[in-house]
């Protein structure tokens, strides 16, 4: 039996008592990310003798990250870049959610990967080879406050990095604890990324394939391994332009045109060399183009690519020069350039800067809308 009166008074206060509960369940939920299950596994490792026995090379950490509900019928494998790990993905420097926890909350799974002989995939020194780490000078020259040393003519445009980009401040102090040696051979990476990354396909494919900066190469790489099990390729300011560095030096480099390792092309080449190279200029930068009549990249123009560049980064010099080398062998690609779309005063690591959830609804999720759920 309810007593009058009684009622009003047990009531509101279990009533506000609800409603603080629930907003109190909101506030946690929006600091925790999106409700998933976690799992994890190694794939592409090889048994290689060490005096009366073996030890393990090459393997990839694996990272599976299922929502509690899967609503997309493709899930997201993401590589990171140079000096990182796939934790770059799972949250920002200063803690707000990052692009893994964006995708998981839109239904699909994601993947992170270690490179081998990175982070949590074993590095074997005498097998694998030489390391190195970048500086804090480079880490904040090139990447979280670029706006003060102005090494590039659109560097000064930089504004979305969260804190001040400096050694001392918090933030960066974060981001840069979290660097960690890489292999210095950049052909030795590609290919036991190329190995490991064509067998984690072949065991969970077909995926969207995120990739960025360092692993833009890997990109390709694996594109024209296995198209048939990349959808899509997302990739964010990869590692070019063709034949050569840019903007910080100007060795010959990628003598494949986008890679360190051969890419099948039609007609097939005998050497790299076959390729040309030849100067194209673009705007204020020198490009360098394949000789005509040019070779085609005949698997990875099977995938379909977005290419995205920021409005400071070192890579709006000459990211036009990779999406006309692609475009000439025939590769569909679209360049989306931020500041075109809208979206201003991002760098390099543009996932981890304060605008990142934009980025990744409005850029990425709407061409994978458009181009793959169509």
């Amino acid at each position: 039996m309810i007593v009058p009166g009684l009622s009003r008074v047990m009531f509101a206060p279990l009533a506000t008592l609800l409603f603080l509960s629930l907003n109190c369940l909101a506030v946690v939920s929006a600091k925790i990310g999106t409700l998933h299950r976690r799992q994890y596994f190694y794939v592409g490792q090889s048994y290689v003798g060490q005096g009366n026995s073996s030890i393990a090379d090459g393997q990839m950490y694996v990272e599976h990250l299922i929502p509690a509900k899967v609503s997309q019928p493709f899930p997201l494998m993401m590589i990171h870049g140079h000096d990182m790990t796939g934790t770059n993905f799972l949250n920002t420097p200063d803690g707000r959610t990052g692009w893994a926890d964006y995708f998981l909350s839109k239904g699909y799974e994601v993947y992170l990967v270690d490179q081998p002989a990175r982070g949590r995939s074993p590095y074997q020194r005498d097998i694998d080879g030489i390391t190195s780490t970048n500086t804090t000078f480079i880490v904040e020259s090139r990447f979280t406050a670029p706006e003060r040393f102005k090494l590039w003519r659109q560097a000064s445009l930089h504004t979305q990095w969260p804190g001040n980009g400096s050694m001392g401040d918090a933030v960066f102090d974060h981001f840069f604890a979290s660097t960690t040696p890489s292999l210095e051979s950049d052909i030795t990476t590609a290919e036991k990324v190329k190995a490991a990354g064509s067998k984690l396909l072949d065991q969970i494919g077909p995926v969207i394939l995120l990739v960025h900066s360092q692993s833009g190469q890997h990109g390709w790489l694996l594109g024209d391994a296995r198209p048939s099990l990349i959808k899509g390729l997302i990739s964010i300011e990869p590692k070019g332009p063709p034949f050569i560095e840019a903007v910080f030096s100007n060795t010959p480099s990628r003598k494949f045109g986008l890679t360190d390792i051969p890419v099948t092309y039609s007609p097939p080449i005998t050497s790299a060399a076959d390729l040309g190279p030849v100067a194209v200029s673009n705007d204020s930068f020198t490009c360098f183009q394949q000789r005509s009549p040019p070779r085609k990249l005949i698997n990875l123009a099977q995938v379909p690519v977005l290419m995205v560049t920021s409005e400071a980064s070192y890579h709006a010099v000459y990211d036009d020069c990779s999406v006309q080398f692609l475009q000439q062998a025939g590769v569909s690609v679209e360049h989306a350039r931020l500041p075109d779309l809208g979206i201003h005063g991002n760098g390099h690591m543009m996932f981890m800067e304060k605008n990142n959830l934009q980025i990744a609804e409005d850029v990425l999720e709407k061409w994978i809308s458009k181009t793959i759920h169509h």
